[in-house]
């Protein structure tokens, strides 16, 4: 059995260690010591459970065809782009999306106490085995998160669609689309960036500036009135003033962007670096606020390839730690489910 990279032991959360869903369907996330309690009968809530949507990640770098699969809609990519993707998850040697996925879930059940379902659109536990889940247990009304902040049709969109897969649902079905400006979400980038940033310039030596980032999406996504640029700058926007950051303390980029072809937005990071060595700086520090929980696009695009770059240029390079099970990611989640539950009920 593969060590827990989380170092949660016998707990592991660890989709080739745990079968999150049994073939019942009377599972849902509890705490690793099998807390699986739901709200008293006679509450209100009693019906009411809550689904967190992600991207989903493959456990092993042999299972990266069958996961891009999924995430092309079955559209094929050319080999080389398929193993550049493998060897990038080879170097990471695991993805712990899920891992942190279903720790956020855990915690997120505890503190509202009531049922707390993972689906990933593209890996395991799926969207659909989830809503299969949700349904076995005659659950009325679901209340679902997309674990991406800012709301775009590449991303929220496709999480909504798989909810539904373009079947009638069993239970009403009540969709965050977007919660990019939720300040206890800026609170929680802000807690690990100013004590990123703080560390960092200790041992740097000087004042590093920071560059927020977010995932590309294609260019015509934009141009076609997609809110997901703004947004992500206004998370920035936030995160920078909740942490005590002037205007002139960072900037923002886009990263990761597609290997498929056409315009994607920027300008990227490598550039952004390069624009800051040319005002005389030796080092920078990068928070990502599109991303919630270490995965492929920090372990490897941050950690590896863009520290790699700043290096050749003669540059350091720091990051944030990723929210992954911060409690205060968990009280914005909280909050979110506790406001959709009382605007249902005031109606």
């Amino acid at each position: 059995m593969t060590p827990c990279p989380l170092g949660l032991g016998g707990g592991c959360y660890c989709a080739n260690q745990i079968s999150f869903f049994s073939s019942s369907g009377s599972s849902f996330s509890g705490s690793p010591a099998g807390d699986s309690s739901v709200a008293p009968a006679a509450s209100p809530t009693a019906k009411t459970a809550v689904l967190l949507l992600a991207h989903g990640s493959p456990e092993s770098p042999d299972q990266i065809p069958e996961f891009l699969r999924y995430v092309t809609g079955g559209r094929p990519l050319p080999p080389h782009v398929i193993e550049e993707i493998r060897h990038r998850y080879s170097l990471i040697g695991f993805s712990p999306l899920a891992c942190w996925t279903l720790r956020q879930a855990d915690q997120l059940s505890q503190l509202l106490h009531l049922p707390v379902f993972v689906g990933m659109r593209n890996w395991k536990p799926f969207i659909a085995d989830a809503v299969k889940a949700i349904a076995a247990q005659n659950f009325e009304h679901v209340i679902a998160i997309c674990l991406a902040p800012q709301n775009s049709r590449t991303s929220v969109a496709l999480y909504r669609r798989a909810v539904s897969d373009g079947n009638a649902l069993p239970f009403t079905l009540d969709f965050v689309d977007e919660w990019h400006d939720h300040p206890l979400l800026a609170k929680a980038f802000a807690e690990n960036l100013r004590a990123g940033w703080e560390r960092a310039d200790a041992e740097y030596g000087g004042k590093l500036p920071i560059i927020f980032t977010a995932h590309s999406v294609p260019a015509r996504t934009i141009t076609e009135g997609d809110p997901y640029e703004a947004q992500s700058k206004e998370t920035a926007a936030l995160v920078a003033k909740q942490a005590g950051c002037s205007d002139g303390d960072w900037t923002f980029a886009f990263q990761s962007q597609g290997m498929s072809g056409g315009a994607w937005i920027g300008p990227t990071v490598e550039e952004t670096i390069l624009g800051l060595k040319a005002q005389g700086h030796g080092g920078v520090f990068i928070q990502p606020i599109g991303f919630l929980c270490d995965h492929v696009e920090v372990l490897y695009d941050i950690d590896i390839f863009f520290k790699q770059f700043a290096e050749k240029e003669g540059m350091r390079l720091w990051r944030a730690e990723s929210l992954n099970g911060s409690k205060t990611l968990t009280a914005a989640l909280v909050d979110l489910v506790r406001g959709r539950i009382a605007a249902g009920q005031s109606k």
